[in-house]
């Protein structure tokens, strides 16, 4: 992952000009306090460090200590340090590891912090406050939201004779793949040249594949066949809130893990041994594939005058059930065992506030939770020359669906990997499917 971007040197001048933070330094303890605060973004860590020096400046007895850390390291991290006592004060959490936390009384109530402050939620995106709320009591406050596109070579695609415009009109069906099928096959090529089209195409010598499929996405599928499969009907759960029972056996689940294992068995997709240990931005940008999903947040990292390919964004394909591409919001929690709660939950709301998340819009990287924020998040994209319709055009659309939040989340997303990892490698997706639903749902039991 890239750490600078035009966007990211963008952001850096447009921190510089920070305003005061709305808590004021008398507020909490006088004495002095240092904050430890978590994220896993280090393409956004110079962004919240700006956010901390501003914050530290209102308030001269608190100082934020950052520590950023990649994605898996992450959780494990956070997971030790909490069963140890040592967690950090504030940390950035994601929904799906939310209700665990909630159900070990590991998060800190904001409810009476958020009741007591001029915090206006319909300022924020819609729909992002409301997932941090369970039981009547507050975890979290709206930290930025995000949904995904397909991110595609423009070469390839130029030369399979496709443009930007036709690309965002794709359709895709599980039984032959719709236009985005055929798109996939125009796109991989053989050692020869030939295209996936050609009847005489090699599969077993195949240079550039057409599609990228993420296999290491848990029980939510949110790079890929989680996208595919609720535009053909699938979703998670019948249950309202937190479900105990699944539909991860559907027929549209299975039929779109069919439709994927059909991609490699022919020849337009990577096998599951030939991507298990490369990473989506290493195999787009070697070229070794023309496309995949990915989301907003890497958005800037693809377009950057830098890349080593030129790459392009359109909406997901739109499927029979309509076009549906996954969205999420993260927050910034405190952790229970807080030594310093006042302190903690000020850091929070600025975090949530105009001055910061304004500031980190304006660098264009990621879409702020305030709705200030992403149109200011638009408004660099914009003025770089960085074309976000893909993912403004479908959340204004309504056309997503929301990634959802399951207790034991460790284990489902365990238990439904293995089984989408098993079908990439051969294994039969209704059997395989159905032993990982009834796996799942016994968990509840």
């Amino acid at each position: 992952m890239k750490k600078t971007t035009p966007l990211a040197a963008l952001g850096v001048a447009s921190l510089l000009a920070l305003t005061a933070c709305a808590s004021g330094s008398d507020e909490g303890s006088a004495d002095a306090v240092t904050l430890d605060y978590w994220l896993w973004d280090d393409i956004q860590l110079p962004l919240y460090q700006e956010c901390a020096d501003a914050f530290t400046e209102e308030n001269p007895n608190i100082t934020i200590n950052i520590t950023q850390t990649g994605w898996a390291q992450y959780w494990q991290n956070l997971s030790t340090q909490i069963t140890a006592g040592t967690a950090p004060d504030v940390f950035t959490n994601q929904i799906s590891y939310y209700l665990q936390f909630v159900q070990n009384n590991q998060l800190l109530d904001l409810t009476e912090n958020v009741e007591a402050s001029d915090i206006d939620f319909a300022d924020y995106k819609e729909g992002l406050a409301e997932r941090w709320v369970t039981d009547g009591k507050r975890y979290g406050l709206p930290k930025d939201w995000d949904t995904v596109a397909l991110l595609y070579n423009v070469e390839a695609a130029t030369e399979a004779g496709y443009t930007a415009e036709q690309l965002s009109t794709l359709t895709w069906n599980p039984e032959d793949g719709g236009t985005f099928g055929e798109l996939v096959k125009a796109m991989t090529v053989d050692g020869a040249g030939r295209d996936g089209l050609d009847p005489n195409f090699d599969k077993s010598d195949v240079v550039r594949y057409g599609y990228y499929p993420e296999w290491a996405d848990g029980a939510i599928g949110q790079n890929g066949w989680g996208n595919f499969a609720h535009s053909a009907g699938f979703t998670y759960s019948d249950d309202e809130g937190a479900p105990t029972t699944f539909n991860f056996d559907s027929e549209p689940l299975i039929e779109t893990g069919a439709w994927l294992q059909s991609l490699i068995e022919d020849g337009y997709a990577p096998g599951f041994d030939e991507q298990s240990t490369l990473g989506t931005q290493a195999v787009m940008e070697n070229q070794n594939v023309a496309s995949t999903i990915t989301g907003s947040w890497m958005a800037s990292t693809y377009l950057a005058e830098d890349a080593p390919v030129e790459f392009g964004f359109a909406m997901v394909p739109e499927g029979p059930d309509g076009r549906t591409a996954a969205t999420n919001g993260l927050a910034d929690s405190v952790w229970a065992g807080t030594e310093h709660p006042e302190e903690a939950y000020q850091w929070v709301e600025y975090l949530a506030s105009a001055d910061c998340q304004n500031s980190v819009g304006e660098a264009g990287l990621i879409f702020p939770a305030l709705d200030s924020g992403t149109e200011a998040a638009l408004e660099a994209r914009d003025a770089a020359g960085f074309d976000s319709s893909a993912f403004a055009s479908v959340a204004d659309a309504g056309e997503t669906f929301t990634i959802p939040a399951f207790e034991r989340s460790a284990e489902v997303n365990s238990a439904i990997q293995d089984a989408m990892q098993a079908i990439a490698q051969g294994a039969d997706p209704a059997e395989r499917l159905s032993e990982a639903n009834d796996a799942v749902e016994a968990l509840f039991k």
